[in-house]
């Protein structure tokens, strides 16, 4: 029998901006060290990243964005990390070149460079010891992970590779997508762009459902609480939203041109399976995890299924009814599964 369809009705990004929860969408967590460093010297930089770490704690965790996101896109595991957390963990956060704070080179971009940028943010603030860093990213994010995992296999505690592809197929469905994430960049199109990107990323139960996040309070340590605290949206689809046309009308951090060029990044990423081997192998199975839903109607299931059968990580996992964005989708199971994985590299670390 065919699984039932929920029928979604999206308002209009308007109507979601006249929401009384939209001025309080993107929460003011306070970092604990942030500034702008350049890189890249002597690979056609400097490139200027905007970085912030949350928390002081002795576990060192990376968050790698994807494609398009700004770094607050990881907000729910910056507050549950950064700060609720904050005595355990330092979160390290940082805009990719062609996004947000960072610089725009007009140049071309690959996810072995922007690896190589983390890197160098990762030495400029100091967390340069063997096996300190914990490091997931999510969609093109997970394939700067693997590269950056590729280039300092020693320096890994636990890799979270998350929704994410060790090379593209030039699939029909792929091509739809990049083309509808293209229209983005019209601004007459914005309402249909937002929808359609809710639609790739999420499924529509998720987005018909109630606003589910769990927003900061006056128990959060270091965030600033606006007056009447922080609201909550009707749907996940407007909260979704709002975050969307909260960063599109930021015309200095989300530009046409830097979204372009990470696009072709992703599209060009490719880790052969003799290279997800040797990375395995070198980094240590058991400290890597794998995460893809059946739902995902970014990057297809059969690209986890591809790298947990290259990988042969010490955990894989293909999750049913799962989209693209388990960080916003399923954000409590989501948090305790990458706090478990760091627990595991802290543990093989002390062995």
């Amino acid at each position: 029998m065919p699984k039932p369809t929920t029928t979604v009705t999206f308002p209009s990004v308007e109507d979601v901006a006249q929401s009384p929860a939209f001025p309080t969408a993107m929460w003011q967590l306070v970092p604990h060290q942030s500034g702008l460093l350049p890189v890249g010297a002597g690979r056609g930089g400097p490139v200027d990243i905007s970085w912030e770490v949350h928390g002081d704690g002795p576990v060192k965790l990376i968050l790698i964005c994807g494609l398009g996101f700004f770094k607050t896109a990881f907000q729910r595991q910056t507050m549950y990390f950064g700060h609720v957390r904050g005595s355990k963990y330092s979160v390290l956060i940082l805009d990719n070149r062609g996004m947000g704070g960072s610089s725009k080179p007009l140049t071309r971009y690959s996810t072995s460079e922007m690896a190589r940028d983390i890197l160098e943010v990762a030495d400029r603030i100091g967390w340069t010891s063997p096996r300190q860093l914990h490091v997931c990213g999510i969609s093109m994010g997970g394939m700067i992970a693997q590269e950056l995992a590729y280039l300092a296999p020693h320096r890994i505690s636990s890799l979270s590779l998350i929704c994410t592809a060790a090379w593209i197929e030039n699939t029909t469905s792929f091509a739809e997508n990049m083309a509808n994430r293209v229209t983005m960049l019209l601004p007459k199109s914005l309402d249909r762009s937002v929808q359609y990107a809710a639609g790739a990323i999420f499924p529509p139960d998720y987005l018909a459902a109630a606003d589910s996040a769990v927003v900061p309070d006056s128990s959060v340590p270091k965030c600033n609480i606006p007056a009447g605290g922080y609201g909550m949206f009707k749907s996940n689809y407007e909260r979704f939203a709002a975050q969307e046309l909260t960063k599109q009308r930021d015309k200095d951090g989300f530009t046409k041109s830097g979204f372009l060029l990470q696009l072709i990044a992703a599209g060009w990423h490719r880790k052969s399976p003799e290279q997800l081997k040797e990375l395995a192998d070198k980094v240590g199975h058991e400290r890597i995890m794998v995460l893809h839903g059946t739902d995902d109607g970014m990057i297809s299931t059969h690209h986890g299924r591809q790298l947990i059968e290259y990988l042969q990580p010490g955990q894989g996992l293909i999750v049913e009814g799962l989209g693209h964005a388990p960080i916003n989708e399923r954000t409590q199971w989501f948090n305790e599964l990458l706090e478990a994985r760091c627990l595991l590299g802290e543990t093989l670390n002390e062995r």
